[in-house]
């Protein structure tokens, strides 16, 4: 009857065993099949918040007590302030002070000046609210004689306006590359938005003029749409109208190459320090530091204004493509200098005020709970498909497994972690009762032989 007992609990258990196998390995199979519950498994920078606090911060101290915000190195928001009263003011909200001598109304004054004296092309200016001082840079363009005659202006508002040579020229990032391509260039796309009825592409304004006509491919058989508005010089937007009127499944997500995309699911103003990414046709994903906001930059085209000054590069064909961090849309990519061998400065057209201007509104993603992650920048690596937002009547999907997209789910715990605990489990019980049966067999055995030879 013990016997009996015993081979009736260990077949019980084989089978369940079996059975916890099977259930495992299509809970690990459904999970790797399917979407990750964020866009991509991958580093998540945390500035939204110090950035918010700044802000706010800002606007209520005004522009006469203040002299502008940033992220720190810690991830804090940092408050430049021209008191002591005001500094504790801060500090009591949470945010860290710091002490400086001029305003930001004395900065914008500033850049106004500068503003009223003879253009130059090739030269640039922007708040550097870190040093409390107005940069101005002179690219390789620039004469000595129109340099000279800059710093004069420079020194005659004060001290706290630094002059600097900069290598390379400024320049639109016009030519180069797919995906959207016309007679007046090549550009990348950036964000998909609509007015309610139709949807369209908000995209650099330096690409083409209105009337423009987009294809998405070299020959003009797959035609995109036509620039139905735009600003540039000044501002730097400008909207391309869907052919058929609508910019498809798929349309609140960045392509960032590889086939893989960030679903975008709001828009906002940056903060100098803060980490931003940029994906362009050309150079593909990129990343680095908003440097300084208000800038101005003076190409050849003519002068454009209120521009997001970053240290990310970015190359010719990469003009209009999107700016974002943590699945928030900044801005388009306008112009700069430099490449991603030597790196850049490169500035960028701020989405707000072009959609404010445009009368649009963004085509972004319903926000679920955690803030979705940024994406890591990759080396590079342009070319078709690694474009601004959503390919141009072709949305960029991110779905698709290759080797990296699986090792990043089997190893999320979200998704596949409760089917390889059943599978690990259920395996280990399997082995045990096969160790039980054998030991048990090889007891008989030796029994048996004892019985008979003994």
């Amino acid at each position: 009857m013990r016997h009996a007992r015993r081979r009736m609990v260990r077949r019980v258990a084989r089978l369940a065993a079996v059975g916890g196998l099977l259930l495992g390995g299509t809970m690990v199979t459904r999970a790797v099949a399917s979407e990750p519950p964020d866009a991509p498994a991958v580093p998540y920078t945390s500035a939204r918040a110090a950035s918010g606090t700044g802000a706010g911060l800002v606007s209520r101290l005004g522009a006469d007590r203040t002299a502008g915000h940033w992220v720190g190195s810690d991830g804090r928001p940092v408050v430049a302030v021209t008191d002591e009263g005001t500094a504790a003011r801060v500090r009591r909200a949470g945010a860290e002070a710091k002490v400086v001598r001029h305003s930001m109304a004395e900065l914008k004054s500033a850049t106004e000046a500068l503003r009223s004296a003879p253009r130059v092309p090739g030269t640039a200016w922007a708040l550097d609210y870190r040093s409390n001082e107005v940069v101005v840079r002179g690219d390789s363009t620039v004469s000595r004689d129109d340099w000279s005659r800059l710093t004069d202006v420079a020194s005659g508002i004060g001290g706290f306006v630094r002059m600097e040579r900069t290598e390379g020229a400024f320049t639109t990032r016009l030519n180069g590359a797919e995906p959207i391509l016309s007679t007046a260039g090549r550009c990348s796309a950036g964000f998909n938005v609509t007015d309610g009825s139709d949807d369209f592409i908000l995209t650099a304004g330096h690409c083409g003029p209105t009337g423009s006509v987009w294809f998405g491919d070299e020959g003009g058989d797959r035609q995109v749409g036509r620039t139905v508005a735009g600003s540039f010089p000044g501002d730097d937007f400008s909207l391309v109208e869907y052919a058929d009127g609508e910019a498809g499944e798929g349309a609140e997500v960045v392509a960032v190459g590889g086939g893989k995309g960030v679903r975008i699911t709001g828009v906002g103003e940056p903060a100098v320090g803060q980490r931003v990414f940029r994906s362009g046709s050309t150079s593909g994903l990129r990343d680095g530091r908003v440097t300084a906001l208000e800038a101005t930059v003076n190409y050849p085209e003519g002068t454009v204004t209120g521009l997001i000054e970053t240290d990310v590069c970015a190359e010719p064909g990469d003009s209009g493509g999107p700016m974002f961090s943590e699945g928030v849309a900044l801005g388009v990519t306008s112009g700069g200098n430099g490449d991603c061998d030597k790196g850049g400065t490169t500035f960028f057209q701020p989405l707000p005020e072009a959609m404010e201007a445009l009368g649009v509104r963004l085509l972004a993603a319903a926000r679920e709970g955690a803030a979705p992650s940024a994406p890591a920048a990759n080396g590079g690596g342009g070319g078709e498909g690694a474009g601004g937002a959503t390919a141009p009547g072709a949305t960029a999907p991110v779905t698709g497994v290759d080797g990296s997209t699986l090792l990043s789910r089997l190893t999320d715990r979200r998704n596949v972690g409760p089917g390889m605990l059943v599978v690990a489990g259920s395996t280990v019980a399997l082995v045990a009762t096969r160790w039980i049966r054998a030991e048990q067999d090889r007891e008989a055995y030796r029994r048996h032989y004892s019985a008979t030879w003994g």
